[in-house]
Formats: C-alpha cells, sequence, structure tokens
C-alpha cells in the first residue's frame, strides 16, 4: 500500500534526545573535562532522555547524576533556549550518529556553586567538573558544539528561546 508506515514488524528509527544545560556563575560556565586520544573534549552537563520521561524531569536527573545538582531547590529553574541537531560520524564506527541536543541555561545563584561536585559522580571516569570563563570556554572543543552561544552570552543576555543552532556535521565537528 501506498503511504502506509512501516509494518508491524519493524522498528522505527529513534531520534536518541539529549538534554544538557549551559550552567552560569560570574561569568564562568560549569563544564565536565575529558581526556580523549585527540585533546580535550569539554560537554555541558547532561545526558539522554529516557522513554516516557520528561524532558525537565531529564535534565534534573541528569543535573544530580553527573552534579549531584538539586535543580529542584534553586530558585529558577533551567530554560530551554537553544536546539541543536546532531548527524556526525565518530571514530572507530563508520555509522552516522544522531542526536537532537536541548539545551537549557541555568544561572545559578553563588551557594549553589559550591554545592555541585568536583567530578562527574555518574561516570565511571570521574571525570573532573571545571568552572571556565565564558570567554575561554567559547575557545574550547565542545560537546555540544555551542561556541557562538557561549561567545554571544559574554556580550548581551541569552534571547529568549528556543533557537535552532547550526546543526553539528563532519563538516563543522569533529569527534576527540
Amino acid at each position: 500500500m501506498i503511504g502506509a508506515g512501516p509494518a508491524a514488524d519493524e522498528a522505527a528509527p529513534t531520534l536518541l534526545v539529549r538534554t544538557c544545560a549551559v550552567i552560569l556563575h560570574a561569568q564562568q560556565v560549569c563544564l565536565i573535562r575529558r581526556e580523549r586520544p585527540d585533546g580535550e573534549q569539554y560537554s555541558l552537563p547532561g545526558g539522554i532522555l529516557h522513554p516516557d520521561e520528561t524532558v525537565p524531569a531529564a535534565l534534573a536527573r541528569e543535573l544530580k547524576e553527573e552534579l549531584d545538582l538539586d535543580v529542584a531547590a534553586l530558585p529558577e529553574q533551567p530554560d530551554l533556549r537553544w536546539v541543536q541537531d546532531q548527524l556526525t560520524t565518530r571514530p572507530g564506527r563508520p555509522e552516522l550518529f544522531r542526536r537532537l541536543h536541548l539545551v537549557h541555561l541555568l544561572h545559578l545563584p553563588g551557594h549553589s556553586r559550591a554545592t555541585v561536585a568536583a567530578a562527574e559522580q555518574h561516570a565511571e571516569d570521574r571525570a573532573p567538573v571545571v568552572w571556565v570563563s565564558l570567554t575561554r570556554a567559547a575557545r574550547l572543543h565542545l560537546y555540544p558544539a555551542v561556541a557562538d552561544v557561549l561567545t554571544a552570552l559574554t556580550r548581551r543576555p541569552a534571547l529568549p528561546g528556543p533557537v535552532l543552532l547550526p546543526p553539528m556535521t563532519d563538516r563543522t565537528y569533529n569527534w576527540r
């Protein structure tokens, strides 16, 4: 039949959604630093949305797991500001890797910054959690590719979102 969807025994392709946050305090951003074979890579804290989980719940869970940050206890909640599509290959894997990144903005009050873990809590490598100036962070190898967002935040407050960012492709992003 023309126009019919996939057969009942065929699995529909799944688009992984990663929710993450630009966490700011005093013109610094919170990042997770990992050593990779080709150099350092800095990631925004966050992770994959589980089936039947809301985006805010996933972000709160990920920030608790990775940073031991209790989002519910904060006076201001994360705000979805940017969306970025990723379609890249990864080292050692010939297939395309696709994710949709939902990037939130979170201004962290001073007393809460002190509660953020110094190392990623939910990872075997216990990667260091670092605070970097927005200016410096915009020059780092970031995942997702949000350098332009960080550069813009040094000049003016973020515009209301969500804003669609340029996609991450093999032409615009190199895995490390």
